[in-house]
């Protein structure tokens, strides 16, 4: 684990970082307690629409404190969600880069596609120079061990850009992951075009995590990022 006046370095390095608990459990407790009737299975998307708690959560200091060293104190979440790993649903994850990101509506500029839409808000490929000016929190509502399905990762592969999926399947083959372990409160954060994957739980137990993700840079064109709460 890191210790947050290390991250920088760390992530423009190996793509991610993990800490230690940051998070009080307390407030861990009041995003779950908020949203435990309402769940679906596998989670939520829109979370910040949906919880004040987790709009807490997302200008929390220390939730904050990586973006604003990658990114510049003008941060913002643009998208927001809860994962939720367990028994009902324990699923798989592929080998795979984070493409798309949430904007306000759809305009047509070169160089981002293809769209999708999700939950009612629109999602767009950019270009990997958009990307690389992003980071990822995801906030450990709780502990997630090495049989609980953690995100496992290919240090570096952030460096390489966008890849297809002939060089995804190379280099899972070639790399060496690492399983990202995290505790209770603690932050993986990691860059969107690292290459990450999750596999099933062997434990019965919830995963919970809070994914934010952060962005700075206006899109150009006429595209807006879809602002959250925070």
């Amino acid at each position: 684990m890191t210790s947050v006046s290390n991250v920088a370095s760390e992530i423009a390095n190996d793509g991610f970082c993990i800490t230690e608990p940051v998070v009080e459990t307390s407030l861990l407790d009041q995003v779950i307690d908020e949203l435990s009737s309402d769940v679906p299975r596998a989670g939520v998307r829109n979370l910040l629409d949906v919880s004040p708690a987790a709009r807490v959560l997302a200008r929390h200091a220390a939730v904050r404190a990586i973006p604003e060293r990658m990114l510049g104190p003008h941060c913002f979440v643009t998208r927001a969600i809860l994962f939720d790993k367990s028994p009902d649903a324990n699923w798989r994850v592929p080998w795979h880069q984070d493409l798309a990101i949430a904007v306000q509506t759809r305009v047509e500029v070169p160089g981002f596609g293809p769209w999708s839409v999700k939950e009612g808000v629109p999602h767009v490929q950019p270009p990997a120079d958009v990307l690389a000016r992003m980071v990822t929190i995801r906030v450990h509502l709780d502990e997630c061990g090495a049989d609980n399905g953690p995100v496992r990762v290919i240090p570096r592969s952030h460096l390489r850009g966008k890849l297809t999926q002939i060089q995804i399947d190379a280099a899972k083959r070639s790399a060496t992951e690492i399983a990202c372990t995290v505790a209770r409160g603690g932050i993986l954060a990691f860059v969107p075009l690292l290459l990450h994957t999750s596999s099933p739980s062997l434990r019965p137990a919830h995963r919970r995590v809070a994914h934010f993700e952060f962005a700075t840079d206006p899109l150009p064109g006429g595209l807006a990022w879809n602002l959250c709460w925070a």
